[in-house]
Order: C-alpha cells, then sequence, then structure tokens
C-alpha cells in the first residue's frame, strides 16, 4: 500500500486551557505534538504537515509545512481538512490520513486499518457508534472538489455531516486501548493524560511541563 499523506489537525483556540497551544503542552516528557507526529510516521504516512492558523514560526523546529486555514478561515475543522487535501494534491498523494493535534495516545498502523474502507476510526465497528472518531480518518484525494463545494455553499461545518455525505464509515482499530483517541480539552483531561503517560513509563522526567 502506498503511504497516504498526513495532516495533524491544529488549529483549535484551546479556549478550555485558557488559549493554549494544545499540541505545544507537555505530556510525558515530550509535546503532544511530538507524539501525534510519531504515531502519523508510525502510520505510516508520508509526507506530513500541520493544520494551524497564525504565527506559523511557533511551530518550527517540528519542520513541517503549516497550512493556513485561507479562503475558508474560521469555518472550522473542515477549513482545516480542504487545506490539508489541497496541499496533498500537489503532493501527489491520492489520499490523506488526519489526526488531531491534541491526542497522544494514537495508536501505530492507523494507515493500513483505515485505508480499505476509507472511513474514520471508531471504538468498535457499527454505523450508530456515536464513539466514531472523525478526525481520525483517511480522506480520498477525490474529495477535495466535494469539500469545497461543501463549504461554499455553507453546508453543515460537522465532520460527521460532511463523511458521511462522502460515504465514509466507522472503522474499528484492532488493539487500540481505551485511551487512544483520547482529546487533551481541558485540564482534566490534561491531568489525565500526564497520569497515563507516567503510568506507561515510570522513568520519564514528565513533571518538568513547562
Amino acid at each position: 500500500m502506498t503511504p497516504p499523506a498526513g495532516l495533524i489537525l491544529a488549529g483549535g483556540a484551546g479556549r478550555r486551557l485558557g488559549g493554549a497551544d494544545k499540541p505545544l503542552l507537555r505530556i510525558g516528557g515530550e509535546t503532544i505534538l511530538a507524539r501525534v507526529l510519531a504515531a502519523l510516521r508510525a502510520a505510516p504516512a508520508e509526507p506530513i504537515a500541520l493544520s494551524a492558523n497564525g504565527d506559523p514560526a511557533r511551530f518550527a523546529s517540528f519542520g513541517l509545512p503549516v497550512l493556513g486555514d485561507g479562503r475558508f478561515a474560521g469555518m472550522g475543522p473542515l477549513a482545516g481538512l480542504l487545506a490539508g487535501l489541497d496541499w496533498a494534491h500537489t503532493q501527489g498523494a491520492t489520499a490523506l490520513l488526519t489526526v488531531p493535534g491534541d491526542t497522544p495516545f494514537l495508536p501505530p498502523g492507523l494507515a493500513s486499518a483505515l485505508a480499505p474502507a476509507p472511513g474514520c476510526a471508531a471504538d468498535h465497528d457499527t454505523t450508530e457508534d456515536p464513539r466514531t472518531h472523525y478526525l481520525v480518518a483517511i480522506w480520498p484525494g477525490a474529495a477535495r472538489t466535494a469539500l469545497r463545494d461543501w463549504l461554499a455553499r455553507g453546508a453543515p461545518r460537522a465532520v460527521s455531516a460532511f463523511a458521511a455525505g462522502i460515504g465514509m464509515r466507522p472503522v474499528a482499530i484492532p488493539g487500540a486501548p481505551a485511551e487512544a483517541f483520547l482529546n487533551v480539552n481541558t485540564e482534566a483531561d490534561l491531568a489525565r493524560a500526564r497520569a497515563l503517560a507516567d503510568a506507561r513509563n515510570p522513568r520519564a522526567i514528565s513533571r518538568r511541563y513547562t
């Protein structure tokens, strides 16, 4: 299988964490973004870009292309997805694997698990499952045209609505642990993630988060 291109969606405002750049928070002695990037490389996905607005220099140390939302700025993660699909097209990729930038425990092998569908990761394989993770997904490159039209006509901004509209389906990820798709949205989430990272690697200097 030819690996898809990869996109880390890091456009969230982090309001419940005081406006912090969630991907740059530290867990287990490293940033969440470093952990997400490692998971994407193990997916495997190549090349990889970051979807983020604002000053791209804050991510310079990661050496990734940083994609703004462009024309559809302010329209949520679908705008980032479109920027990623357009970028992937310029790289010659026929598919794009997306993951959120605040998910520190993503499992490896996502590309091989999701590629046959294409689809979105789910806790278990049922089309009615409310625990479908719509931003952990492989999107066909051809979806860029449909998504551009979707945003231009003001269709619902929910990623789930667009995914359903193009026939994406939930796909169970074999062997994924319970915390695989944990999003760090609040201080409580951050504390839980740090505790999980400490439990996995008690030798890590994980208390130095600043």
